[in-house]
């Protein structure tokens, strides 16, 4: 679906967006893709790497809507990854995370119905749910927003989804290059903000994928969620350098012991799929009428059981040692 059409992805210098670029090119012959983010140095960069004839680089920052309404020009698809996401630094800076995370994402919004996008998904996080801190409260309200554009577009083709996934193996800013880059310079230890912490893991690519392939059987109006694993830090820990000890630094402002996905609350809006859940909208839509127990693509899904919730600590699979390792060793790190 990706052959001969136009793509743009808001901070698509990031881990996901180079890793999204470069599957689009092996497997897909879009006409363009178009990189937007405001780092001209992580644009240069990315030239070396991405040089086709179809790359297109746009510097411009998602708190812009006159320029993003230049770049979605002719655009049939977007994906929204562009986010203030680190944790401690959003407490400390809230209007700046608000700035980009909730403005930000009402002018991607605004800039797809103004450019008659076909569709659009934006990326989220299991922060979003029963959120604790301010990254997690701005990625619900653009989850909300998103899903709401939906009754905005009025007479217009444009639709709105949100894929929702965990920690990404791999991804600038995570855990794992974290603790590698320690490994590497030496560490006598690990730091570990608590022992009975536990995380969703998916790795860069099936992330990549899963987005892919919601593209596919979105209706609009979804929030979509992988089935994937979760792990506790320590394991990870003890994984990455058996033979080092863990120092327990306690919590940092705004983390949680365990990540949630889908909240009981939601569960009567909830769907199971083979690979993946759907989380309705809770509004009616006007100018939307799917049945979101159906995909686009025809497949059923089951409506899950009243207060079910997916949590990582409640997960029903874990991700083991030699599975954390292979994803490890398949994982581009920068």
């Amino acid at each position: 679906m990706f052959n001969g059409k136009n793509i743009l992805i808001t901070g698509g210098t990031g881990s996901f967006g180079k890793a999204y670029t470069k599957i689009l090119l092996q497997n897909y012959k879009p006409n363009k893709i178009i990189i937007f983010s405001r780092d001209e140095l992580k644009q240069f960069e990315m030239a070396i790497s991405f040089n086709q004839p179809c790359m297109r680089y746009f510097i411009g920052d998602v708190r812009d809507k006159e320029r993003l309404n230049y770049a979605m020009n002719d655009v049939d698809y977007v994906i929204h990854a562009a986010a203030m996401k680190h944790v401690p630094v959003a407490e400390y800076n809230p209007m700046e995370c608000i700035k980009t995370n909730i403005n930000g994402a009402q002018n991607v919004i605004d800039a797809c119905l103004e450019n008659n996008v076909e569709k659009c998904i934006a990326l989220s996080t299991d922060k979003a749910c029963n959120p604790v801190n301010l990254y997690g409260a701005t990625k619900l309200a653009s989850d909300k927003l998103f899903v709401a554009a939906n009754n905005i577009a009025g007479n217009k083709n444009t639709r709105f989804s949100v894929a929702r996934y965990g920690n990404v193996v791999g991804s600038r800013g995570s855990v794992v290059p974290f603790f590698k880059k320690l490994i590497k310079e030496g560490a006598k230890e690990l730091p570990i903000t608590d022992e009975r912490m536990t995380r969703f893991w998916i790795s860069l690519e099936d992330g990549v994928k899963f987005v892919l392939n919601n593209f596919e059987i979105m209706h609009g109006g979804e929030v979509f969620v992988p089935k994937i694993p979760s792990m506790k830090i320590t394991d990870l820990a003890h994984t990455l350098a058996p033979d080092l000890k863990t120092k327990i630094i306690g919590i940092r402002p705004g983390e949680k012991l365990h990540e949630t996905m889908i909240s009981s609350d939601d569960s009567h809006l909830t769907y199971e799929f083979n690979k993946y859940y759907v989380i309705s909208p809770s509004i009616k839509f006007t100018n939307v009428k799917s049945d979101f127990s159906i995909n686009a693509k025809g497949e059923k899904g089951q409506k899950v059981p009243d207060g079910f919730s997916y949590s990582s600590d409640n997960n029903k699979e874990w991700v083991s040692e030699q599975d954390l390792l292979d994803i490890i060793n398949h994982t581009e790190f920068e």
